[in-house]
């Protein structure tokens, strides 16, 4: 090193866990998710045992359980600026409560199935723009050292609640009806509601352009000109969907073990995460997440030769901790987002990955209709695995710019997207 320079400022470390917890804000971010995942694994499993015993269809099923995630894209593409120009924290609670009435009312005995997918498209609708919004807010609540950490600590959560969710309404489908289910996912969204406004502080509007359906557009336009940008979205979005998919035939394959499974694969997620997120730095994270997208998919291609339960359960959990992949790529896209907007961008790619969780779920359930649920399965994962490989070197190419590389200046945050 040339004399009278100064050594390269080290990045600053990443908060652990215990104090992200510790800021009574995110703690209420987190205790509000982790509320919410809960009361959607549970309602999301009533809804679709309670499909399968009046229909018998797989289509059917596979929609419904993961069929909200359908309107999370018109979220994204009409209103999901409001994320960014309007109080969050007005926006989240009034969110939550339109939730709320929304699981509550799927709780009526006898109500059509036509109107229950009704409720559930208009509750995806709205649950786009919450996330957006409370991504948004996370952003703004955690140091940026503590971003992939606090994702980490969400998406353990996430799996977590979802494991304890799909194994107590395995236990309480046994006892209790549909409907009672809902209304303890309904218990469970108020408690979210009531936490959030316990907790979480209103916070100035990030953007000073007017939200609406123009500026939604012109937002979304500058993300999708980005090719870095569209090159993360394309691999947070296809290969987990259509895993996904694989995941809404575990009642058609094997009902019995259905609940089982889907623990397994939330189990495997949690552990993943917690992996990835915890005990990698940003580099390894990011050299790591090629093979998890093939980790993610791999496990699935046993299905065809319809192994013995414990097999399964194995495999299912393995490729769970493939999930972890969006960690890396979320820090890489986040990076290339300007500040008054990132409430937006993070909506968008989250409506847009559970979008396509909706539509792997239908392409499985629609193939499994004519194929049988073990040949939807390994067709879908093979897809899966073909889109990651496949797009590898436009990912690299993202990374290298979002890292700097010899052609292009380093994108730093709030000059990578031009709005």
């Amino acid at each position: 090193m040339p004399s009278g320079t100064s050594p390269p400022a080290s990045p600053p470390r990443a908060p652990g866990y215990r104090t992200l917890l510790r800021n009574r804000e995110f703690a209420g971010l987190y205790a509000g998710f982790t509320l919410t995942v809960a009361a959607s694994t549970l309602s999301g499993c009533a809804l679709g045992t309670l499909v399968q015993h009046r229909t018998g269809s797989p289509f059917l099923t596979a929609v419904s359980m993961y069929g909200a995630t359908f309107a999370t894209v018109f979220g994204a593409l009409t209103l999901m600026s409001v994320a960014d120009g309007s109080r969050p924290r007005r926006t989240l609670l009034t969110l939550q409560c339109v939730s709320l009435a929304g699981v509550a009312a799927q709780a009526i005995p006898g109500l059509p199935l036509t109107a229950r997918f009704g409720l559930l498209l208009a509750l995806g609708f709205f649950q786009s723009l919450g996330t957006g919004t409370r991504l948004g807010l996370l952003a703004e609540t955690v140091p940026a050292a503590g971003y992939a950490p606090a994702r980490s600590l969400m998406n353990i959560t996430s799996g977590g609640a979802a494991v304890l969710g799909y194994a107590a309404s395995t236990l309480l489908l046994r006892r209790l009806g549909p409907s009672e289910i809902f209304l303890l996912a309904a218990v469970l969204t108020g408690l979210a509601v009531a936490v959030l406004a316990a907790t979480v502080r209103e916070r100035p509007v990030r953007s000073a352009h007017r939200p609406g359906l123009r500026r939604t557009w012109t937002t979304n336009a500058a993300l999708f000109s980005d090719p870095g940008a569209r090159a993360l979205l394309l691999n947070l979005w296809v290969p987990n969907g259509l895993v996904v998919g694989c995941e809404a035939l575990f009642i058609p394959y094997a009902p019995e073990h259905a609940g089982t499974l889907l623990a397994a694969a939330a189990a495997g997620m949690l552990l993943g995460d917690l992996a990835v997120g915890r005990l990698l730095g940003p580099d390894r994270r990011r050299r790591c997440a090629f093979a998890l997208r093939l980790l993610l998919a791999a496990p699935y291609l046993l299905f065809a030769w319809h192994p013995p339960v414990p097999v399964l359960v194995a495999a299912v959990f393995v490729s769970g901790a493939g999930f972890a992949a969006t960690l890396p790529l979320q820090e890489q896209l986040l990076a290339l987002t300007p500040r008054p907007v990132r409430g937006q961008v993070q909506g968008v790619e989250s409506a847009g990955r559970m979008t396509w969780q909706g539509i792997g779920a239908a392409v499985a359930g629609g193939l499994a209709q004519f194929f049988g649920p073990a040949v939807a399965i390994t067709a879908l994962t093979v897809a899966s695995l073909a889109v990651t490989a496949g797009s590898r070197p436009f990912v690299a190419g993202a990374g290298a710019i979002g890292a700097g590389s010899p052609h292009r200046p380093p994108i730093t945050p709030g000059k990578g997207l031009h709005l």
